[in-house]
C-alpha cells in the first residue's frame, strides 16, 4: 500500500508520475534544468518554460533535461495572439521609461522588431526532440501540433483560467488542464477574454472546471503547502501545479532578489499589472510598480513592452536591486520555504497526507 493514500489517480497514470505534483514553468530564466530534474526524480513532473528561447536553445534544453532525469518533464511554450509579431515600439513607449533607463545609465533601446520568438519554428524544435509532455499557455495549439505530438507519443497540457477555456482546450484536444486561479503569480493565460475579464479564483475554477471536462483537471493558483494540495484534491483536482512555491526553492533561477522579495513583508499583498510585459501579470509590487502607476493603460502590448523592458529588468537585477525587477508572485508566497526541491515535495507529500489520510480511512 502506498504511504500516500490520495496518490495514484489518473495524472499519474497519464505521466507515470508517483504524485500529482507539477511544477509550474517559468519563463525568462526563472527555470533551471536542475529543478525539473528535481521535483521529477522526487516523483512529480518538472517543467521548464521556454516561450524565450529559439529553436537550436530547445533542442538543446531537452537534450539537457534528457540527461539530467530519466523521469516525466514537460517544457512550457506560449500559444501567439494573432499579430503580436508585427507589434513595433513607439517613440512614446521609449520616453515612457527614459527615467529608468537614465537611472541605471542605459541606452534607449531601439525602435525595431519583431520581438519574441517564431512559434512555429519553436514548436517544430520542440517536437523534433520528444520531450515526454509538452505545455501550453496563452491559447490553444495549432490542430497539426496536437496531432503530431498524439503521434509521437507526447502528452500535452493547456492553461485555462476560464470554464469556457478549459472546454476549448479538451474540445482541441489536449491531454490534460490546468485550471489557472488568478490567485497565480506571473502572467495570466487568458485568451477566450481579455484576462482582466476572466480573474476567476483557483477555489471557484477548479470544481466548475472539473464538472466541465472530463480530461485531468490540475489546479494552480496560490497553491504552496498541503493545505492547498488537499483542498484543490477535495475540490475535484487530479492534481496540483505549484510555481511560487518552487520559484522559492534553492534550484530555481530566479534570483537573490527575487528570493529574498518572496520572504518578504511586500510579498503579502501581490498586485496584477502590465507594466512588466504588455501582459497582465501578477507580481509583488516595487519602486517601478508604484512610480508607473499612473502609465498602466498606455504601455504597448506584448511583446512590446517586454522587448523595451527587458534591459532594465537585467540592469536592476545584475546590481542586485528590486526597484525594477520583475518580481513574479502568487498571492501564497508567505506560505513558501527556502530550501530545496526535493525537501519541498517531501513536505508537500507529508502536509497533505497528515489532511487526507484520515479521511480515506489510512
Amino acid at each position: 500500500m502506498s504511504a500516500f493514500p490520495w496518490s495514484g489517480g489518473r495524472l499519474e497514470a497519464l505521466l507515470g508520475l508517483d504524485h500529482p505534483i507539477v511544477q509550474g514553468p517559468f519563463g525568462g530564466g526563472y527555470s533551471s534544468v536542475a529543478l525539473a530534474a528535481a521535483v521529477a526524480d522526487a516523483g512529480g513532473l518538472g517543467s521548464f518554460g521556454a516561450y524565450h528561447l529559439g529553436p537550436d536553445a530547445i533542442t538543446g534544453l531537452v537534450a539537457d533535461l534528457k540527461a539530467a532525469t530519466s523521469r516525466a518533464f514537460a517544457v512550457n511554450l506560449w500559444v501567439p495572439q494573432p499579430g503580436e509579431r508585427d507589434l513595433r515600439a513607439r517613440k512614446a513607449d521609449v520616453d515612457r521609461l527614459r527615467p529608468c533607463l537614465e537611472e541605471l545609465g542605459l541606452d534607449a533601446p531601439a525602435l525595431g522588431g519583431p520581438y519574441g520568438q517564431d512559434f512555429r519554428a519553436q514548436i517544430e524544435a520542440l517536437l523534433d526532440a520528444a520531450p515526454p509532455a509538452v505545455s501550453f499557455i496563452m491559447g490553444v495549439p495549432p490542430r497539426d501540433v496536437l496531432e503530431r505530438a498524439r503521434r509521437l507519443g507526447i502528452v500535452t497540457i493547456g492553461t485555462a483560467t476560464t470554464v469556457d477555456e478549459a472546454v476549448a482546450l479538451q474540445e482541441a484536444g489536449l491531454s490534460a488542464v490546468v485550471a489557472s486561479g488568478s490567485d497565480a503569480g506571473g502572467h495570466r493565460g487568458s485568451f477566450l477574454r481579455p484576462a482582466g475579464e476572466s480573474l476567476v479564483g483557483t477555489f471557484s475554477l477548479v470544481p466548475q472546471v472539473a464538472d466541465a471536462v472530463s480530461v485531468p483537471v490540475i489546479a494552480a493558483g496560490g497553491i504552496a503547502d498541503g493545505r492547498g494540495v488537499a483542498a484543490a484534491l477535495t475540490l475535484g483536482a487530479d492534481g496540483v501545479q505549484i510555481g511560487t512555491g518552487f520559484l522559492a526553492t534553492a534550484e530555481s533561477g530566479a534570483s537573490e532578489v527575487h528570493k529574498a522579495a518572496l520572504r518578504g513583508p511586500d510579498a503579502r499583498v501581490t498586485v496584477l499589472t502590465r507594466l512588466f510585459s504588455g501582459r497582465l501579470a501578477r507580481a509583488i509590487p516595487n519602486r517601478f510598480v508604484r512610480e508607473m502607476a499612473a502609465f498602466e493603460d498606455q504601455v504597448p502590448p506584448y511583446p512590446v513592452q517586454n522587448a523595451l523592458m527587458l534591459p532594465i529588468r537585467r540592469a536592476s537585477t545584475d546590481r542586485g536591486l528590486p526597484d525594477h525587477v520583475n518580481l513574479w508572485s502568487g498571492q501564497s508566497a508567505a506560505l513558501t520555504r527556502p530550501c530545496d526541491a526535493k525537501s519541498y515535495v517531501d513536505a508537500l507529500l507529508e502536509e497533505t497526507t497528515a489532511i487526507l489520510a484520515p479521511r480515506l480511512g489510512r
